[in-house]
């Protein structure tokens, strides 16, 4: 599979875009190799000499000294300048006869490190640590890698893999290490380096890529990206989540965990996100991390059909609604890689799901599914019975699955599953809609008649149980109730959280954003990515996408909270197959759409690469000064097709395609030409380069 390089597509886009306009590749973020070194030093407490010189361009050892236990304890506090991952490296030059300890902590901001880890894998069960990593430093020379284990029984244990960007390293010893460690001591240390293990996104690599005229949306892409990165890693039974998530079917593979330092297992909703941007950015490179994770979930199904979310607690944690996940993620895979054999493997997993599982969970008064009790969901809220989120969510799992029988030849089943989905949108705008709020209520109104979720109505815009007044309702109803400096909040009342009206998850918000695309809302939706992904952007750590924010932009967790997680990374998709307007419709982007979002954007001119099974499919466009000509160029690889629609504003402007008419004064004169709701489509545009131009379009 081969992709167009940058200079192969950039002669189309020149003609769009002036040569003055800075290129993406600028907008990388990441480390450039495996061997991340430190950026500065952040602070040093005690006896410490030439900290300093643990900088790249440092030219002697850093020396801790503590003549007595009773000193201070000997402090350096080092920034990496980014939130990173991997294995913590020390070159030790020399130490004392006394075997003095060293003992190291870590965070992902200053806020949460003190002398111990803001987060480390034994917080999460198999509590080899306290908190922090310990070495016993011998006086001769020696390197060490930070490794998941004990040096003795259990003394002298390690956590292994960090998710960080601030570490400190402190001359002490804990009591229960004696007598193979001392508090006390020097010990000299010539260099600390990170072993990066996420993926290693380089210009290279980006398959995909987005820029427009808006530098700030920009940053948010390609730090999104670099999130994205971060939790594409090899899955090892040493560095997953200890609470029984190892697995020798998924040891070695790659894999797209949830969090960068926690909680590194695999979620199949997640996915539903991460998924998206790493077939955006690398493409063919890391596509199969969704993939393996989505197969080893089907091939722990239950007889049932319910899938489980994640290996944790060997394959058992009960939720609801990702099994549904894993039928959205598993078509987006499939859609994205082009990999008909996975769609024909799993399709019985996929029939069990749709037609065994969740039949057996549904009310047969109202036709709506209703939740167990016992089993949670995506934040685990206290929510049982009928709630408008499992039926949006199982809409747009019936519409999915629909395309999925249909791409292998079950067409019968696929109108089933559509007229199905056509069933329960009814059921849910005739029980789930408060009329007097223009919104979808979390549960029936005899349960909950306060509460309308960021969730229920998302999912109901996109699923298309909600008609165009209900959605623009819906969606202005969640800006007058939840709209925060930081996002958007997952819920207006406490009813769900003490913190509701205060949390926002960018996961359920990368659904608000593209709900309020597809609705015509192109302004709020740019308006939320800036207040969400700016403010994660200009925060502690900086750059990457939170789990999640509460109370005054916090993490919502504390210092348990992710800084780095997958779910948070869907400015990429909006950004992408919005803005950009590139999209795939047909396996593997044998069919596919451009249709440009302008109107609400403040948006004049973006360019970039969708990723492809057929080679990588280039797109620039530009609205001229003044706003009277749009144009579009668009390389297409071989081989494949589809509907290029422009905006027009008023159908009676003109159209011209590679220099020929398509489109004049209200009539269509080629390539299908017809207009509709302000763009005039046009099919069939097929392989190689075409400019198209609009004049009179707004």
């Amino acid at each position: 599979m081969n992709f167009p390089s940058f200079s192969m597509l950039c002669c189309a886009f020149l003609a769009v875009i002036p040569h003055s306009q800075a290129s993406w590749q600028n907008y990388i973020v990441g480390p450039e190799s495996r061997h991340v070194v430190p950026s500065k030093i952040l602070s040093t407490s005690g006896n410490v000499t030439n900290a300093a010189g643990l900088l790249p361009d440092g030219t002697s050892p850093a020396v801790l000294s503590r003549p007595s236990s009773s000193d201070t304890p000997p402090n350096i506090t080092i920034d990496f300048g980014l939130n990173t991952v991997g294995y913590l490296q020390i070159a030790f030059s020399s130490a004392s006869e006394n075997v003095p300890g060293l003992r190291i902590a870590f965070s992902e901001t200053t806020e949460f490190l003190s002398n111990r880890s803001g987060f480390t894998r034994s917080d999460n069960g198999d509590a080899i640590t306290p908190g922090t990593d310990q070495v016993a430093v011998i006086s001769t020379a020696f390197n060490w890698t930070d490794s998941n284990g004990c040096q003795h029984d259990s003394q002298l244990c390690a956590d292994g893999l960090h998710g960080f960007r601030y570490v400190s390293v402190v001359l002490d010893a804990l009591d229960a290490d004696s007598p193979y460690t001392q508090p006390n001591g020097t010990i000299s240390i010539s260099s600390i380096s990170l072993d990066y293990t996420g993926f290693l996104g380089t210009e290279s690599t980006y398959q995909g890529w987005f820029e427009c005229s808006d530098t700030q949306l920009n940053q948010f892409w390609y730090a999104a990206s670099y999130t994205n990165d971060m939790i594409t890693d090899t899955f090892l039974s040493s560095d997953c989540d200890p609470r029984d998530a190892a697995n020798p079917q998924l040891e070695g593979a790659l894999v797209l965990q949830d969090g960068a330092k926690r909680d590194r297992d695999p979620y199949a909703g997640d996915i539903a996100v991460s998924g998206l941007t790493t077939y955006l950015t690398h493409g063919n490179q890391t596509s199969l991390a969704a993939g393996n994770v989505l197969a080893n979930l089907a091939e722990h199904q239950r007889n049932d059909g319910w899938i489980p979310p994640a290996s944790i607690n060997d394959y058992t944690l009960a939720l609801f609604d990702y099994p549904l996940w894993w039928v959205v993620a598993s078509w987006d895979f499939i859609l994205h890689s082009g990999n008909a054999t996975y769609a024909s493997t799993y399709y019985p997993n996929l029939v069990a799901t749709l037609d065994t599982y969740y039949p057996s969970n549904t009310d047969n008064a109202t036709g709506l599914l209703t939740k167990p009790s016992g089993y949670g969901d995506y934040a685990f809220l206290p929510r049982d019975g009928i709630v408008t989120y499992y039926n949006a969510l199982y809409v747009l799992a019936l519409q999915r699955g629909a395309a999925w029988a249909s791409q292998i030849g079950s067409n019968s089943t696929s109108s089933t599953w559509l007229s199905r989905a056509t069933t329960v949108s009814s059921a849910v705008n005739t029980n789930l809609f408060d009329a007097s709020a223009g919104a979808y209520y979390d549960t029936l109104p005899s349960s909950d008649a306060t509460t309308h979720p960021q969730d229920a109505n998302a999912l109901a815009i996109l699923s298309g149980i909600a008609n165009s007044t209900r959605a623009s309702s819906a969606l202005a109803y969640l800006d007058a109730h939840t709209k925060l400096p930081y996002g958007n909040a997952f819920t207006d009342t406490t009813a769900l959280a003490p913190d509701g009206p205060d949390r926002v998850y960018a996961f359920l918000s990368s659904f608000d954003i593209s709900a309020r695309f597809e609705s015509g809302h192109a302004d709020t939706a740019i308006d939320q990515i800036r207040r969400l992904y700016g403010w994660m952007y200009t925060h502690d750590p900086g750059l990457t996408a939170w789990e999640g924010i509460s109370t005054n932009g916090t993490p919502y967790e504390g210092a348990y909270t992710s800084m780095a997680h997958g779910w948070s990374t869907g400015v990429v998709g909006a950004l992408t197959g919005y803005v950009l307007g590139t999209q795939l419709t047909g396996l593997g982007g044998e069919r596919w759409s451009v249709k440009p979002v302008v109107a609400g954007t403040n948006v004049s001119w973006a360019r970039g690469v969708l990723p492809t099974a057929f080679g990588g499919l280039g797109v620039s466009w530009m609205v001229e000064a003044g706003g009277a000509v749009f144009e579009l160029a668009i390389d297409v690889p071989p081989g494949t097709s589809g509907v290029v629609s422009v905006p027009m504003f008023e159908e009676g402007g003109r159209v011209e395609v590679d220099g020929e008419v398509a489109w004049a004064n209200g009539t269509g004169e080629g390539y299908g030409a017809s207009f509709e709701g302000g763009y005039v489509s046009l099919q069939g545009i097929g392989g190689g380069k075409h400019e198209v131009r609009v004049t009179n379009y707004i």
